[in-house]
């Protein structure tokens, strides 16, 4: 199989050596892998930078279906929070921060309260006629 065209938001290579090692391997006993795990994360960062659907991920992808199935895979057994800490770590050392942050800062504009009183301060939503079945012109019973 020839090599697809790479995409501007495919991995290089320093960036998949940085998080390839958190990327989990196929369970031993089970299915073999049909696409690698890298064409699987370049699939991903397509449709996450492009915005589009996950029906309009590009031919030469794995098939649309796999790459959700893996992208809800690891966002539930955490894969994404540790490539992220991993990330946020590799950021603060560049920076001269230590790898951990020592504080963290709320501002008031973060934090929402209960000004105007919790639920009964919130609007309650018009529902529409037509989205109930209902229409004006049609006397009821």
């Amino acid at each position: 199989m020839e090599p697809r065209k790479p995409y501007p938001t495919d991995l290089s290579d320093k960036e998949w050596e940085v998080i390839s090692h958190l990327v989990p391997t196929a369970k031993p006993g089970g299915r073999p892998e049909t696409y690698p795990k890298r064409e699987i994360l370049d699939a991903i960062f397509y449709i996450l930078r492009g915005g589009c659907a996950w029906r309009l991920l590009p031919h030469d992808f794995p098939p649309w279906q796999i790459v959700y199935q893996y992208f809800w895979r690891w966002r539930n057994d955490g894969t994404w929070q540790r490539m992220h800490d991993l990330l946020r770590g590799d950021v603060r050392v560049a920076a001269g921060k230590r790898r951990q942050p020592s504080a963290a800062i709320i501002d008031s504009q973060s934090v929402k309260t209960t000004e105007k009183g919790g639920s009964v301060g919130m609007m309650r939503a018009n529902r529409s006629k037509a989205a109930s079945g209902t229409s004006s012109s049609i006397p009821s019973a």
